[in-house]
């Protein structure tokens, strides 16, 4: 009669050892699999968070209205096109093409800036283009992690130029110039410098 022969604790243990150490591995390859996964989705949310301020921020300068507006005192007009260091905001703008499809007594064109605040890109608009001191503003958060806003206008001779209306210029006609092409950089943390060339048909 033959007798049948089983594996012994130590085969068994051994077999044990090699079992574990094969699923130590795969499970290391499913969390790194899983790891960069995870990273792939976060940049593409972020892409598309910034493809959206980039859209919304080329919509408002592709339709840049010559309408100036009062400042808050009613005491002078502000350029339809405002970008200064001293001023208050980086730069701020008359937008036309505002919808209405309700049918709001308001006009359509919308007084709209644009402002850094400690590595975060902010949008505000105001419901009204003449504005008094208390009107507040609508504010919007486009973008997070900006580590610097960069502007250039080019005028109709194709200069550049850092602010708007140009250094040296005065007169009425600039209150209702427009640049001709505007440069709207970004410098991000993490997806380094993105830009965009907008016309605005001025």
């Amino acid at each position: 009669m033959k007798t049948q022969r089983g594996f012994t604790l130590i085969e068994l243990l051994v077999a044990m050892a090699i079992v574990a150490i094969i699923g130590i591995m795969a499970l290391g390859g499913l969390s790194e699999v899983i790891r960069q996964q995870t990273i792939a989705q976060d940049r593409a949310d972020r892409w598309r968070e910034i493809q959206f301020a980039m859209r919304i921020i080329a919509q408002d300068l592709a339709q840049i209205h010559p309408r100036p507006t009062r400042d808050e005192l009613g005491e002078t007009w502000l350029p339809s096109v405002l970008a200064n260091p001293s001023a208050q905001f980086p730069m701020e703008i008359s937008r036309g093409g505002w919808a209405n499809p309700a049918g709001f007594p308001r006009g359509t064109v919308l007084r709209v800036a644009y402002a850094w605040e400690d590595g975060l890109l902010v949008r505000f608009h105001w419901p009204v283009m003449d504005r008094a001191p208390g009107t507040v503003p609508v504010r919007t958060e486009l973008l997070e992690d900006v580590a610097n806003v960069e502007l250039r206008f080019m005028d109709q001779s194709g200069t550049w130029h850092l602010e708007w209306p140009p250094t040296g210029m005065a007169g009425p006609d600039t209150l209702v110039m427009r640049p001709r092409v505007i440069d709207f950089g970004l410098e991000l943390d993490d997806f380094g410098r993105v830009w965009r060339y907008v016309e605005t048909g001025g």
